[in-house]
């Protein structure tokens, strides 16, 4: 990679999941394990059904467009790209392209990536439909039309990313606005977001802002998660330099490849010397619209605070680390439990070391959401308070958060069936000290003497007393004051 550098530029779909229909449609825009029950005639195309926008799909892409500074448009077109396929049941999509222009186009983008910060340029933002879903087993191939028509962004980057690293990071990044912001769960589990990246190789020193440099730019199609697009995109690099090495690179054509996780490899799929012509027109069905100046002022006074504004404040108002900080705001449900906590009356620093430490752990042990868990945030805030006001000691503290979480027990009925809290009354702990010192001054004179293993005894005469539920640390503090003063 000394002598080469790689250009990578991405096209990432992310379905708009936080609408209560689809796009064009009145079916539910949900997910469902059992398929073909969200659908309606419109999205099977049958004749004489016509498509209706969905203004909160458009509101949320416009949220989107904002975020990622870009420019939006005075009018809304959508229209036709015509082709064929089993899950494309009209035999054309919705979408938006060549007219004048689409939800956003030419903003840009500032992310961190490995401590750097960097900047992408969005070509554009464009609004359309979601094909269906097909599986294809050894003997047969079904389809799934739960998907189609669900309200689909698709994001176009121009080729900005030299590495990997820097290509998952913006997808990272854009995942964190699309949660955020409401527009998107974003979860590529349920297949809501994918990704088609173009790499191409040039010579480190060359000009990369001069087309003539590039290198022949080969995309690779629908890799659905993000370590199979760092895969990808480093096997492809790998690839192009060896035949760049061996000399057969000017004659590679520009084409489309797909990722094969099993093999780790990109697989040919079909030359792309020619552009497809889809024959786009505009959406007959589909006036256009205009977009008033009031309603981009309303959404962008909508936009709720982002992961970078939220790790600002925990920095800043609650002292947290920068760490800390970046580990509580990489995912929204993270930072949601974190700021309900919180607004519950824990301590900050309390809260983030348990949930970060423990919770985060125990969560991704057993692959699962933090929303999952047994534990509330005012359930955490209980056990921290019990901690702070000694009621009970930091490991028996720790053993009830994972019995909390494993019986799905709340922790103040773990404490209180078990016996566990601890008497921190100082003026009862200090007169039972006292009356154990008076009673055995030989052992006194013993510890004054330089014998400080005497000190355990004392300790076990208090714990023997109050039944074990003496604060230990509250014990040791005043006896070591008591002794002292004699």
């Amino acid at each position: 990679m000394d002598k080469y550098k790689a250009l990578i530029g991405l096209e990432m779909h992310c379905e708009i999941s936080e609408t209560n229909t689809k796009v064009f449609s009145s079916a539910r825009n949900s997910y469902s394990d059992l398929a073909n029950s969200n659908i309606r005639p419109v999205d099977m195309g049958f004749p004489g059904t016509l498509p209706v926008v969905n203004k909160e799909a458009v509101r949320k892409a416009l949220m989107a467009s904002i975020i990622l500074n870009c420019q939006q448009p005075e009018y809304l077109y959508f229209e036709r790209k015509n082709y064929y396929y089993p899950d494309l049941p009209k035999g054309f999509q919705i979408t938006q392209e060549t007219k004048p222009a689409p939800i956003g186009i030419y903003g840009q983008l500032k992310f961190e990536c490995n401590g750097e910060e960097k900047t992408v340029r969005i070509n554009n933002l464009h609004l359309e439909e979601d094909a269906a879903s097909t599986d294809h087993f050894s003997d047969s191939s079904t389809i799934d039309y739960n998907r189609a028509g669900v309200p689909l962004l698709e994001l176009v980057t121009y080729p900005d990313f030299h590495s990997a690293d820097e290509a998952v990071a913006f997808l990272e990044t854009m995942r964190s606005i699309y949660q955020y912001a409401g527009i998107s769960e974003a979860d590529s589990k349920k297949g809501q977001i994918r990704c088609d990246v173009n790499v191409s190789i040039m010579d480190k020193d060359a000009d990369p802002t001069n087309e003539e440099n590039w290198g022949t730019k080969v995309e690779i199609k629908n890799v659905n998660s993000f370590g199979g697009v760092r895969d990808a995109i480093n096997y492809e690099i790998k690839r192009q330099i060896e035949l760049k090495e061996d000399g057969s690179y000017d004659q590679m054509e520009q084409q489309t490849r797909r990722w094969n996780e099993e093999t780790g490899t990109t697989i040919y799929m079909r030359s792309k010397v020619d552009a497809i012509d889809y024959k786009y027109f505009v959406e007959p069905n589909i006036p256009k619209f205009r977009i008033p100046k009031s309603w981009i002022e309303e959404i962008k006074h909508d936009i709720p605070s982002l992961a970078p504004e939220r790790k600002a404040k925990y920095i800043k108002e609650y002292g947290l680390t920068e760490y800390d900080a970046t580990i509580l705001v990489k995912e929204k449900s993270v930072s949601d439990y974190f700021e309900e906590t919180i607004a519950c009356g824990a301590n900050p620093k309390s809260a983030s070391n348990w949930i970060t430490t423990r919770l985060l752990g125990y969560i991704n042990k057993l692959f699962i959401s933090i929303k999952d868990v047994f534990l509330t945030p005012k359930m955490l805030k209980e056990l921290i308070d019990m901690v702070d006001k000694r009621e009970i000691s930091s490991k028996q503290a720790k053993d009830v958060f994972y019995e909390s979480l494993d019986e799905k027990k709340d922790p103040k009925d773990i404490v209180s069936s078990k016996g566990m809290k601890q008497n921190s009354d100082d003026s009862e702990i200090r007169s039972i000290i006292i009356n154990i010192l008076d009673n055995n001054s030989e052992n006194v004179e013993k510890y004054k003497s330089g014998r400080t293993n005497v000190f355990d005894f004392f300790v076990g005469q208090v714990m023997k007393q109050t039944r074990g539920q003496a604060n230990p640390e509250m014990t040791r503090e005043i006896l070591t004051e008591e002794l002292g003063k004699r």
